[in-house]
């Protein structure tokens, strides 16, 4: 994984950021309020306008800050047996997707991230027809360790943790507030998990960490409003505006990786 540039300057930096506001934001409204299901969506468009790896490198930063932000919010309100077997499982999954990533060029990360953003679309569909039950599954600590490992993968090779997480939470059949809490402390462990590998992959560098610093007041906004709007508004047209964004920029994606 070795194509990082330079950060644009001038109109493309304008857009750049531009693109990535609307990137981080959105990412941090669902972070926030709607269980991280679509927190992934921010690296996805993020990636459309700078190479993979330094946008999977500009988010965690910023991720962090929602995770610490939104964690006050929920705190002691997560299931605690859920986060526990998540959390161990990702250990090892994230252990493979470094390996992984470590050997993979540019494209092969860009089809992936895009190919994860239309399947957790896909898996949604899915659900809302009646096709996946996820609520008839395995919902013991072994169950949440493969599934903690599948998290870890994902959201290491593209902050997309959210859809396999949700997978043991309905099957575990968690109230919405546990449901969000646990997503939102499980990230927060998780993230921290990536830290040293992704410093090891030398994804880091002075103008990946300036751009999340710049970055990162949308964070705390977004988080504020995801909070908001978890108490107020239904979730169903947040998500729909969701899988329009992740079908077209996971389209995109997969498309130039493959290009």
């Amino acid at each position: 994984m070795t194509l990082r540039k330079d950060l644009p300057m001038g109109a493309e930096g304008a857009s750049f950021y531009a693109v990535g506001a609307v990137a981080v934001l959105v990412a941090a409204i669902s972070k926030g309020g709607f269980g991280s299901g679509a927190a992934f969506a921010g690296a996805v468009i993020l990636a459309l306008v700078t190479p993979p790896d330094r946008a999977l490198a500009i988010m965690l930063p910023l991720l962090m800050v929602m995770d610490a932000t939104a964690l006050p919010a929920f705190w002691r309100r997560w299931d605690s047996g859920a986060a526990w077997a998540l959390c161990c499982g990702a250990v090892p999954g994230v252990a493979l997707a470094a390996l992984v990533m470590s050997r993979a060029p540019a494209d092969l990360i860009r089809v992936l991230i895009g190919s994860i953003a239309l399947g957790f679309v896909a898996f949604q569909l899915a659900r809302a027809r009646g096709l996946v039950r996820p609520e008839g599954l395995p919902a013991g600590p072994l169950a949440g360790g493969a599934w903690g490992a599948v998290t870890g993968f994902t959201s290491f090779v593209s902050h997309a943790g959210g859809p396999p997480a949700a997978v043991y939470l309905l099957s575990r059949g968690v109230a919405k507030e546990a449901y969000q809490a646990t997503t939102v402390v499980t990230f927060w462990a998780i993230n921290l998990m990536k830290i040293g590998p992704y410093a090891a992959l030398g994804v880091f560098d002075r103008q990946a960490l300036t751009a999340a610093a710049l970055l990162s007041p949308v964070a705390v906004i977004g988080i504020g409003l995801g909070v908001v709007a978890h108490r107020a508004m239904p979730a169903i047209w947040y998500f729909r505006i969701m899988y329009a964004l992740l079908v077209v920029a996971g389209a995109r994606l997969v498309w130039t990786g493959l290009a």
